[in-house]
């Protein structure tokens, strides 16, 4: 199911005891989980209620969790965060949710409890975990391709907001932004701010303020960075960074970028035609387990850095950041 059907399932009263929220996009996982939040913990209290896991956790840490009864409410949630990262290593951790998952048989929560919520970008349907999984309560994320999907993404979206727009807007937004699907939700609030109260957004409005950011220029960027070339990639940031692209916007572009660099590393396989797992094979190769890492911790420092915790600006912070990734 899609986030829409989980929405409609939480609002009509149907919990499950079991969430497997899977996918490479982060808006619709981030969404998912937002969603799981709301309707689990609705007025209890969080602090005893909910508790985040990441992979590294311990099948006892986990087991225990999950054991731990909802104080002052009805449910509580527990929300594991990719537990295939290091697989190798993590067998433990994987068998002990197989277990748990084994005796919720119930479709859906009569009673109070506990909710659980795996949260992956992906996940190898082949492992005899994944598969003790099941799918009843899996939240499918993948991003829109091509223009019709993201096109109707913006329609659904825009409808969200309350904000009408004339025929073909939405398209001119999928062309102009791509399958980014934040800087899309920012770009129709400004459209319709740009085209006044009670006015429907036109395509003259989003061509006078909507930056052509599409994927292919990210694209661009990603690719010189992860080939080592430095020089290429400051120039395609530049060019981003004059069209209006936000500095949260592109971070979350390199974050996705090296996220996927990591599994491919860990000889976990990553969606996507021939041509870009050839593409992104040869990438992660340049960079050892060590290093990506690193890169990911520099990604992590900037993003604080642009929320306001360094003493560079947004554009000077990515740029230092390009500058490492791509060395």
């Amino acid at each position: 199911m899609k986030c829409d059907a989980l929405r409609a399932d939480l609002v009509a009263g149907k919990l499950r005891p079991l969430y497997v929220v899977v996918g490479e996009e982060p808006f619709y996982r981030d969404e998912a989980q937002a969603l799981l939040r709301e309707f689990v913990l609705a007025d209890g209290p969080t602090d005893f209620n909910f508790e985040r896991l990441e992979s590294d956790a311990s099948p006892g840490a986990l087991l225990d969790s999950l054991n731990t009864l909802p104080v002052m409410a009805p449910y509580r949630l527990v929300v594991l965060r990719e537990p295939e990262a290091g697989r190798g290593s993590k067998a433990p951790l994987t068998d002990a949710l197989a277990s748990w998952a084994s005796e919720k048989r119930p479709e859906f929560v009569e009673v109070g409890g506990v909710v659980l919520a795996v949260v992956a970008a992906k996940l190898d349907k082949r492992t005899r975990w994944v598969k003790q999984l099941g799918t009843a309560g899996r939240v499918e994320c993948d991003p829109p391709r091509g223009t019709r999907e993201i096109g109707a993404f913006v329609k659904q979206e825009a409808k969200r907001q309350g904000v009408a727009i004339e025929r073909g807007v939405a398209e001119l937004l999928a062309e102009r932004v791509g399958p980014q699907l934040l800087l899309l939700r920012q770009e129709i609030a400004k459209a319709a701010l740009y085209a006044g109260p009670g006015e429907a957004v036109t395509r003259a409005h989003v061509a006078a303020g909507t930056p052509d950011i599409s994927e292919e220029p990210i694209w661009d960027l990603t690719d010189a960075i992860g080939d080592g070339r430095a020089a290429d990639a400051l120039s395609v940031l530049s060019k981003l960074q004059r069209a209006g692209a936000p500095a949260p916007v592109l971070l979350g572009a390199l974050v996705s970028h090296f996220r996927r660099l990591v599994r491919v590393r860990h000889g976990t396989p990553v969606p996507g035609p021939p041509f870009v797992k050839k593409k992104l094979d040869g990438q992660a190769r340049r960079y050892s387990a060590a290093r990506l890492n690193s890169c990911m911790r520099a990604i992590h420092e900037t993003d604080l850095a642009i929320k306001g915790s360094g003493a560079l600006r947004p554009e000077a912070a990515l740029e230092r950041l390009v500058i490492g990734l791509a060395g």
